[in-house]
């Protein structure tokens, strides 16, 4: 079974107790801070491997491994085979900095995007401004709506009721 379905089964299983599913996050975030934290301590440095051996590098179990893999795929210059991807599959951890926080304020992982490994990578401006950037994604505006006597937004020059507006 590749590793991701195996990390997925045991991660998101729901016929275990709350309380203990939620030891396991605690647990799991706890060691995903401490990858993130050696990460950014030097991000231009591509790090690469097998899964295996990034497990061996952070101190991770190879299901830790895959479920860190699986978080930051998203936010990695290249892609990784995660679908597929066994024990000897080399993967790359060369991550595209902005994708990277701006993933992390998504997922609302404060304790992620605000390590102060961050600092030198970007100013506290650029901070919020990925962070603003990221937040105001998700957010859907909705234009002003035409009332029937307002001039038809299509530039006719007619009231819209007489234009765009007019049934039938």
């Amino acid at each position: 079974m590749a590793l991701l379905k195996e990390w997925q089964k045991i991660a998101y299983d729901e016929s275990k107790d709350k309380g203990e599913l939620q030891r396991f996050w605690t647990n799991y975030f706890k060691l995903e801070k401490g990858v993130y934290e050696k990460l950014l301590a030097d991000p231009d440095t591509e790090v690469k491997g097998t899964v295996k051996e990034l497990a061996e590098k952070y101190a991770l179990s190879i299901m830790e491994m895959t479920g860190f893999l699986d978080g930051i795929n998203e936010s990695l210059v290249e892609e990784n085979p995660i679908e597929e991807m066994e024990e000897d599959t080399v993967v790359s951890l060369k991550f595209d900095k902005e994708k990277l926080y701006k993933n992390m304020v998504a997922a609302k992982a404060d304790w992620l995007y605000d390590l102060p490994q961050w600092e030198p990578i970007f100013d506290e401006d650029t901070r919020k401004r990925l962070y603003l950037e990221q937040k105001r994604s998700g957010t859907v505006v909705k234009g002003a709506k035409v009332g029937r006597n307002d001039p038809c937004p299509c530039g006719s020059g007619k009231k819209y009721k007489q234009c765009c507006g007019k049934k039938g």
